[in-house]
């Protein structure tokens, strides 16, 4: 059985959950550019449709003067979307492959939530920016990551956990329809192995199971092992990969 419509289906969340600021399409090429915040997922070119490979290097410089206006490198996130083709033009053309991530999956009807603890989402979002921000050891996002939590698409709950009235752990979860996407999951470096990761996945999933949540996905850095066994001892399982291009230097 193919994977590419739910591929197709959590990419169209995956945009909606975490909007760029600037989006735009070239053939079946989605391209997402953001000045405020430098993550690759909100400036990259997101090729729709394997079999969209008509005029590349045209398309490929065109969008390259793209980027260079925002001050951004051109890249391409290569999902199973983007098709062979284009990967081997891009393979010829020198382009460096980096930054491997998951796409892991949950059914919330395989969970047992009895243990997991009630919390109710903050409404103060600059608190949960605040608290967030210094478990990232990064104040300068703030701008960036304020606008991208205003223009969600769906349901944006913020989770904090807070000790001594210092954060320990956060996580966005957006309930969208029958889905629900984590985001921006973090715990405090002096507070990691003490269970506040599992704890706030936990009940950040609990809180969209009972909007109405069935399928519960995120996306994690293959590199990132302390947090894939976390998802994977929850449950989650790898759904399909993607990587990142970036031209030759």
């Amino acid at each position: 059985m193919s994977v590419l419509p739910m591929v197709r289906r959590l990419e169209a969340a995956g945009f909606r959950a975490w909007p760029a600021s600037s989006v735009h399409y070239d053939g079946a090429w989605l391209v997402r550019l953001t000045s405020g915040h430098p993550a690759k997922r909100l400036n990259s070119v997101n090729p729709l449709d394997p079999g969209d490979v008509a005029r590349l290097d045209e398309r490929i410089g065109r969008n390259a003067r793209r980027f260079d206006a925002y001050g951004r490198r051109m890249l391409f996130r290569m999902t199973p979307l983007a098709g062979a083709r284009l990967s081997a033009h891009l393979d010829a053309a020198g382009w460096v492959r980096f930054d491997e991530c998951l796409v892991m999956t949950l059914d919330l009807a395989e969970v047992d939530f009895r243990s997991a603890i009630d919390v109710l989402p903050l409404r103060d979002a600059a608190r949960f920016l605040d608290g967030a921000l210094r478990l990232r050891g990064d104040a300068t996002l703030r701008p960036g990551l304020s606008e991208i939590i205003e223009s969600i698409e769906g349901e944006a709950g913020l989770f904090l956990t807070e000790s001594d009235r210092s954060a320990t752990s956060s996580a966005i979860c957006v309930h969208d329809r029958d889905l629900a996407g984590l985001f921006e999951v973090a715990t405090g470096m002096a507070d990691r192995g003490r269970g506040h990761g599992k704890s706030i996945v936990m009940s950040a999933l609990k809180w969209a199971k009972l909007r109405g949540a069935r399928l519960a996905w995120l996306q994690v850095e293959v590199d990132n092992a302390a947090a894939v066994g976390l998802y994977r001892s929850i449950g989650f399982r790898e759904l399909y990969r993607y990587h990142y291009r970036a031209p030759p230097a």
